[in-house]
């Protein structure tokens, strides 16, 4: 079984949810979104960025698969990017 661990700033859970959805997954609740061969567990954090900008911080935990999860990951990766500001 492979786990993942990835933080993401500048996007949101729900932004997130949707994304993992796009990729075949389900949303079960407002933390976990799960695939035929994967879940996924997000938590938010707001982090500062210097003296004044907060931000928020979405960390994606994918556990599965071990041939799925490290696909499912950088394409999440590479639409979590694109979104950012």
């Amino acid at each position: 079984m492979e786990r993942i661990e990835r933080t993401f700033r500048g996007i949101s859970a729900r932004l997130a949810r949707h994304y993992l959805s796009k990729l075949g997954g389900t949303i079960v609740d407002e933390t976990t979104v799960e695939g035929p061969d994967w879940t996924a567990t997000l938590s938010t954090e707001t982090v500062e960025i210097g003296p004044s900008i907060e931000l928020t911080e979405v960390t994606v935990v994918v556990e599965g698969d071990d041939e799925t999860v490290p696909v499912l990951v950088e394409s999440f990766a590479r639409k979590a990017m694109r979104a950012g500001g």
